[in-house]
């Protein structure tokens, strides 16, 4: 009877975590509509902007690369023998898909705690990397095209220039440039708006 009662709250506990975490945006093309739909992730962009000075709409292209605004993702699973479950191609976890070393690093250096799977701690993750990058590498925070390539490769790998190898990695780093442009021009047209709802709020 106890262990029944023990299921059943651990039942009660997951879907009640499930039931707080964010679905994906409904137009992820749209970087307005996806603060219309969640404004609490307008003020999480605004306080990652304003704590590395990363661009939103970069950092916004990042993560929908990433993860697509899935707070769950995960990397394919490995297979042994081609059929047999094997673990993960590697440790990324998140609406950043940071890896375990990597946020431990940010965890480690920036004194922030945090879960990958809450979107404004992914995005200070976000911040804090391509901050980094910049200091570390001299890609400005507003070169969403090499940024995603030192952010996908490691700063090691893309000094190594790992990604020449990858033609498939730079057309996805150019998908992301992309989508930074659009995620910049579009968020010029709704800034005010998104504002004036955050003062109102506030």
């Amino acid at each position: 009877m106890q262990r029944s009662l023990r299921l059943f709250l651990l039942f009660g506990i997951t879907l009640i975590v499930s039931g707080c975490a964010s679905a994906p945006p409904r137009d992820q093309s749209n970087i307005c509509n996806i603060f219309r739909q969640y404004p609490s992730w307008y003020d999480d962009a605004v306080d990652m902007q304003k704590e590395w000075g990363t661009p939103i709409n970069v950092a916004m292209a990042i993560i929908k690369q990433e993860s697509s605004f899935r707070h769950d993702a995960e990397p394919p699973k490995n297979y042994v023998l081609g059929f047999i479950p094997w673990g993960r191609v590697s440790s990324a976890y998140g609406y950043a898909q940071a890896q375990d070393p990597a946020w431990e690093d940010f965890q480690k250096h920036t004194g922030h705690g945090g879960s990958r799977t809450d979107f404004g701690d992914s995005l200070q993750f976000v911040g804090w990397y391509t901050h980094e990058t910049q200091r570390q590498l001299g890609i400005s925070k507003w070169d969403a095209y090499r940024q995603y390539l030192a952010y996908h490769e490691g700063r090691g790998g893309f000094k190594r220039g790992t990604y020449w190898k990858k033609p498939w990695l730079t057309k996805v780093a150019r998908k992301v440039e992309q989508q930074s442009k659009n995620y910049g021009w579009q968020l010029k047209q709704c800034r005010k708006e998104l504002e004036s709802n955050r003062s109102w709020w506030f």
